[in-house]
Parts: structure tokens; C-alpha cells; sequence
């Protein structure tokens, strides 16, 4: 029996070098959109998130490590970013339209700002986290990490 064939594919027939990106390019995009859907970044089927913002250590579907990534801030920056580009404007056009009692357009526009974070803030986290894993930063490439720390 030869190398190839000592360790069977885990993956119902899929090679796992083909499913978490092997040696070659990872499709950016493909792990972006996976990210932002909140799956694994390699196979798209398991759950990123174990909770609202707990990224999990492992996928429960294909067992990519995923605790290498270093969202930190980022996500919460780009909902604050998007969030306020999206409400400033609405507001003031909503003031200069309906003219609303004061008390009623900061009640609405506070509620529609807090469900608007709290929809985007975990997508931003999973978008964050698939760009991550498609560009091997942050230990998201194994054997370029252990090629760092000793070298020959």
C-alpha cells in the first residue's frame, strides 16, 4: 500500500487538502461570503460561531482549526462604520421629512442602530476570520508557522 492510501479521506471522498485549500490559493471570495454567512471557511457546511461572537476552536463538520484568528476590534469598527454611514443620513432625513417629535425619532433611530450592530456585528466577525483563514494569517498556514520557528 502506498502513501497516498494510509490515511483515507475523512470527508466522504473529499480530499482534505482540496477542502481546506491544500497547498494552492484559497478562493478569497468564497471564504469572505462563507464568513459573512457565519460557516467554516474551508467547508462552508459547519458553524463558525459557537454563540453570538465565540468562534469555535474546530469545525464540527471538517475539523479545520480555527482558532488561530485575530478579529480583536476589527469587527466592531466596521459596524460602527457602517451603521453610522447608514443611520446619520436617515435621520436627518427623516427629521427634515416627517418632523417628528424629537423623542419619537431618537427612540426609533436608537432601536434601529441597535439591531442593525447587533445583525451585523457577528457577520463582520465570520467575514473577518474567512479573510484570515484565505490569506493564512495567523497561523491559519501550519506549516509555514513551523518553517518560521525552525529554521534549517
Amino acid at each position: 500500500m502506498d502513501a497516498t492510501h494510509d490515511n483515507p479521506p475523512a470527508t466522504g471522498g473529499f480530499q482534505l487538502d482540496h477542502i481546506h485549500g491544500g497547498e494552492g490559493e484559497r478562493d478569497l471570495r468564497q471564504a469572505i461570503w462563507r464568513g459573512w454567512r457565519r460557516r467554516c471557511p474551508a467547508c462552508g457546511t459547519g458553524p463558525m460561531m459557537n454563540g453570538f461572537l465565540k468562534v469555535r476552536d474546530t469545525c464540527t463538520v471538517c475539523g479545520e482549526e480555527l482558532h488561530h484568528h485575530r478579529a480583536d476590534d476589527g469587527p466592531a469598527y466596521l459596524t460602527i462604520l457602517v451603521v453610522g454611514h447608514l443611520m446619520a443620513p436617515l435621520l436627518g432625513a427623516a427629521f427634515m421629512i416627517y418632523r417628528p417629535d424629537p423623542m419619537v425619532l431618537s427612540a426609533v433611530f436608537a432601536i434601529g442602530t441597535v439591531a442593525a450592530s447587533l445583525w451585523l456585528l457577528p457577520r463582520f466577525k465570520g467575514l473577518m476570520v474567512g479573510f484570515q483563514w484565505a490569506k493564512r494569517m495567523h497561523g491559519f498556514a501550519p506549516d509555514l508557522a513551523d518553517d518560521a520557528h525552525n529554521p534549517a
